[in-house]
């Protein structure tokens, strides 16, 4: 009778832990598939597997253009013939200089904006660059009225000593392309703008 029951309690033993393998094997595969599926939301969400839209959409950001495929003023269909020009024959267009095209977009209007703790104040005419695909500079169009407002927000925050020395007018651009990407980054998903030119700069 004593064997009967010791077998009796092996076997209950038994089934007790196997019993507890299983359910800790489940706890393991749903931390795993848990952790998984947290590590591709945030993945997604900041921007790790593809951009993001203003709603959560995804969708291809702007691609950088080789300066291969630059568009050049006058077009360069046809001048593979001999020239005038210096550089070594044959030598590739987009030999030296950047790695990547740029393409230009010059603001219609100029800016005019009162100078920081100054009576005088500050007429910008603007143009922007980007080394992306046409996108970027859509985008600008599209929020150019958003762009602008930023623009002259930043021109407000300039000073008067600023505006009279190299180092104070690179300071501003500088300023521009960040007040003018935040604006494109929380439009579009995506800035791009890397520089912005004075094409007009008067202080009165």
């Amino acid at each position: 009778m004593a064997k009967a029951e010791d077998k009796e309690e092996k076997n209950a033993k038994k089934g007790g832990n196997g019993l507890v393998k299983i359910l800790v094997l489940v706890i393991v595969v749903l931390v795993l598939v848990g952790g998984g599926v947290a590590g591709g939301i945030y993945a997604m969400n900041t921007g790790m597997l593809g951009s993001k839209g203003e709603h959560g959409e995804s969708y291809d950001a702007p691609k950088l253009v080789p300066k291969s495929e630059e568009k050049r003023a006058g077009g360069d269909e046809g001048g593979h013939g001999g020239g005038g020009g210096g550089g070594h024959a044959g030598a590739p267009l987009g030999a030296g200089g950047d790695k990547y095209a740029s393409s230009y977009y010059q603001m219609d209007k100029e800016f005019t904006s009162n100078l920081k703790d100054s009576v005088h104040f500050i007429q910008v005419g603007l143009a922007v660059s980007t080394p992306y695909d046409s996108r970027v500079i859509d985008g600008l169009k599209t929020h150019e009225i958003a762009v602008r407002s930023a623009i002259l927000l930043a021109l407000g925050d300039a000073t008067e000593e600023q505006m009279f020395t190299a180092d104070g007018k690179r300071l501003l651009q500088a300023n521009l392309v960040k007040a003018i990407n935040a604006v494109l980054k929380q439009k579009e998903g995506f800035g791009g703008i890397s520089n912005v030119y004075f094409t007009n700069f008067v202080v009165q």
